[in-house]
């Protein structure tokens, strides 16, 4: 089930039973796969070594690892937490909340289960000014964070950025694909700093777009247009 309206971001909200969201299950699962038969490994460890062979600009370097640290669920949820106390905002906040949670949590078993191996290059570039944020969190698995498959913060980014752009979009309906540059520019920076191979920024995005449609519908997000026109 679709939303109707003219609003550029409406195909992005959608239940359980429509076909984004089957499409979304099975290109996530298509990507699991051919990481975990390690099917993509040489394509993953060729973009690694290139970015490795190119990371040394100082003022790059520090772009890139403030975009990053960006994509913590610290500030997400912080962020979360000021839309919710404001009520106007209230049911953005609270599916925001939910969603960087979940996202969190979700990314975290996952990695337990595929278990693959962060990229094994150390960063060389300008050092960090302090220590890069764990991706994820999961209760009785200690691994969850260190895996790499799929990326939290390319989860989290996408979720942000759907959710944002979808608010903005009624005053902005060209303008709120801008926000679509913000989980890209954190995928390609987690990739930038040597934290994940290219497959898991995808696998992480596509588990944002789908956990954001889902979430969003079930918590009537399009329903913040109709309070704030009265």
């Amino acid at each position: 089930m679709m939303l109707e309206g003219n609003n550029c971001l409406q195909a992005w909200i959608f239940d359980f039973r429509s076909r984004s969201f089957v499409m979304l299950l099975i290109a996530f699962l298509a990507v699991l796969a051919l990481v975990y038969f390690e099917i993509t490994e040489d394509f993953d460890q060729a973009v690694i070594s290139s970015m490795v062979a190119n990371i040394g600009n100082p003022g790059l370097d520090t772009i890139m690892q403030i975009i990053t640290e960006s994509g913590d669920s610290f500030y997400m949820l912080a962020f979360g937490a000021i839309t919710l106390i404001i009520r106007r905002t209230r049911r953005l906040g609270i599916t925001l909340m939910i969603l960087i949670v979940i996202s969190t949590l979700l990314t975290g078993y996952i990695k337990c289960g595929v278990d693959r191996d962060r990229p094994d290059f150390d960063y060389e570039g300008t050092p960090f000014p302090f220590e890069i944020s764990k991706d994820t969190f999961a209760l009785f698995c200690e691994g969850g964070f260190n895996a790499s498959f799929p990326s939290g913060h390319a989860a989290r980014s996408m979720v942000f950025g759907i959710v944002l752009a979808f608010i903005l979009s009624e005053r902005f309906p060209r303008g709120c694909y801008l926000l679509f540059l913000y989980p890209i520019l954190v995928s390609f920076s987690r990739i930038y700093v040597i934290q994940h191979y290219p497959m898991d920024v995808i696998g992480g995005a596509i588990l944002g777009i789908l956990l954001t449609g889902v979430l969003a519908y079930r918590t009537k997000l399009y329903k913040f247009f109709e309070k704030s026109k009265t």
